[in-house]
């Protein structure tokens, strides 16, 4: 099997304009992340992935609004791409998303026009 790597969108709105700690966006993304892997800890591509826990290779893309990470779980669904969009709560506002590990070349096409998070 290729590289596996998990992808994680974080909102960059959530910083910038809407003061978030860094620290609580930082929390979203490993809430989602956790959830995801929980969710299909099961799948092969997972199970392969927590096998060199020293080596795990994520990456940290940033959106720029919720309306964006919405509209890219909804497509990541239409095409049956498992992932989990972290839904804060009590705000229930959509924070970020990760994708459960995947081989590279089967979802980095969903998230090249994105930019690492900085």
């Amino acid at each position: 099997m290729a590289a596996v790597v998990q992808y994680i969108l974080v909102r960059g709105d959530l910083i910038k304009s809407s003061n978030w700690p860094v620290g609580a966006v930082i929390a979203q993304a490993c809430h989602a992340a956790t959830a995801v892997i929980h969710k299909f800890y099961d799948d092969p591509a997972t199970q392969l992935y927590l096998q060199n826990l020293d080596n795990m290779h994520k990456i940290i893309l940033e959106v720029p609004d919720e309306e964006t990470l919405k509209k890219i779980s909804e497509e990541l669904k239409e095409d049956s791409v498992s992932h989990k969009l972290w839904i804060e709560q009590p705000e229930n506002v959509a924070t970020c998303l990760a994708v459960k590990p995947s081989p590279k070349e089967d979802v980095q096409k969903y998230f090249k026009k994105y930019k690492l998070m900085k």
